[in-house]
């Protein structure tokens, strides 16, 4: 009888959709081996890397020969595949729509205004040695700031998590791109109660695995807090 192969999924977990893989991956208990791939070093751009995803980009999932490349499609896949709770991305069609809206409008909002505020704050000082634009960091803010009006008003409203009453991979989606700019010491949820709330919902209902996922963006902050 053949051994079935493990999941492999390529990762930077500097990456935000890199964690959310991680988290799901993590809290369902997949069996999977993770190959780091370290964008600071470049390994993406190796021609081993570069073969697997000529895009250069993480996070890539083979499980048996299969190759996804794009975290909305691998979340999906995982969930629909492997034998774990369902509300992950519900079957039933206006559930599963619902979930599909949210990812659809996250990729021109949520994950590049939270990720601008850190490209602002910490990558680009870090790679050029400048000080932080704050004129442009303001627009990125103010952006975000609208964005996260957004998820209160149109996701979130009432109910406890952004697709209804359980979680989805929309919420991992979301919440590894709004964790991003606290590896510049900026918790952009902080004058957020709901979303706050949200957030608390959200480690409770993955456990140890939200943690696992982000610590080395942990590490980046505590190491920046250590030099102010």
């Amino acid at each position: 009888m053949a051994t079935a192969r493990l999941v492999e999924v390529y990762l930077d977990l500097l990456s935000q959709p890199c964690r959310a893989v991680h988290i799901l991956l993590g809290c369902n208990k997949i069996p999977h081996t993770v190959r780091t791939v370290a964008l600071r070093k470049g390994e993406n751009r190796t021609p081993q890397f570069t073969k697997l995803n000529p895009m250069q980009k993480v996070p890539v999932m083979v499980d048996d020969g299969f190759i996804l490349r794009e975290s909305d499609a691998i979340l999906k896949y995982l969930v629909t595949k492997y034998n774990i709770p369902e509300h992950w991305y519900p079957r039933q069609p206006e559930r599963r729509a619902r979930v599909d809206e949210y990812t659809a409008w996250h990729h021109s909002n949520t994950r590049p205004h939270a990720a601008k505020v850190f490209i602002l704050e910490v990558l680009v000082p870090a790679q050029t040695g400048s000080k932080v634009d704050e004129g442009r960091l303001i627009r990125a803010l103010s952006q975000l700031d609208d964005t996260l009006d957004k998820l209160e008003s149109m996701f979130l409203g009432r109910q406890p998590f952004l697709c209804g009453d359980d979680i989805t991979v929309a919420d991992l989606l979301a919440i590894c791109e709004l964790m991003q700019p606290l590896g510049g010491g900026r918790d952009v949820l902080q004058q957020r109660p709901q979303l706050q709330r949200w957030r608390s919902r959200v480690q409770s209902a993955v456990g140890e695995s939200f943690d696992r996922a982000h610590a080395v963006l942990y590490g980046l902050r505590d190491r920046r807090n250590a030099k102010l």
